[in-house]
């Protein structure tokens, strides 16, 4: 595909935004208000959704970072081709998926005979994504191939390094859900915090520099 500085992405952008904000609001959808019984009150009633709850939360900010990065991501990547756009779906696919490992979860957790396989179903999910996330970004990447002309390449390998840990994280969080699921999803959480800030390495995005470079060629 032929460079002509133009930006490209910006119908796959799109999609993606809405697909993201699809899946995002599909969570929800699971919790649902409880029938009352004689004799309990609401309050304890309500309560004892909590395993909706935490998984609602959970995987909310998960696909919120998530879309955070991609968006990061999209910033660098000014072209597209077909093996892109079928890979970013595939990515995309499995983000939509998340909805049922996170409903399997709600409804299997503090019970043993099912919180274990319901936490590694869970984190197995998103060991692909992990996975899907590094090859989307290794193909666009690789030889700057789908990238603008102005990302730096210490930019590249600091998020190449650090998409790296993401199926290894969650790796550990799959294998703890074998000890605890409790446990794993705690690990989710502090996998969350680490890669909110994934991305951002090199200071402003290219969309900035290239403001900024506009605004010294008039000052000049």
């Amino acid at each position: 595909m032929v460079n002509n500085g133009t930006k490209e992405t910006g119908r796959v952008e799109a999609f993606s935004d809405g697909v993201f904000a699809i899946a995002i609001t599909l969570l929800v959808l699971e919790i649902h208000v409880p029938p009352l019984v004689k004799g309990h009150n609401a309050a304890g009633t309500v309560w004892q959704q909590w395993p909706s709850f935490a998984g609602y939360a959970v995987s909310f900010l998960t696909i919120l970072v998530m879309w955070m990065n991609h968006h990061t991501l999209f910033e660098m990547i000014h072209r597209i081709d077909r093996p892109f756009l079928f890979l970013n779906g595939i990515l995309l696919m499995l983000i939509t998926f998340i909805n049922y490992p996170t409903a399997l979860l709600a409804a299997y957790l503090q019970q043993p005979e099912g919180e274990t396989f319901a936490a590694l179903f869970y984190n197995g999910t998103f060991v692909a994504i992990a996975l899907f996330f590094n090859i989307l970004w290794f193909y666009a990447s690789s030889n700057a191939r789908l990238l603008s002309s102005s990302t730096s390449p210490s930019r590249v390998r600091s998020i190449t390094i650090q998409y790296r840990l993401g199926p290894i994280a969650y790796l550990v969080a799959f294998l703890l859900a074998f000890v605890s699921a409790p446990a794993s999803l705690i690990t989710d959480l502090l996998i969350i915090s680490f890669f909110c800030f994934t991305g951002i390495p090199g200071g402003r995005s290219a969309r900035q520099r290239t403001g900024q470079e506009d605004q010294d060629q008039l000052s000049n």
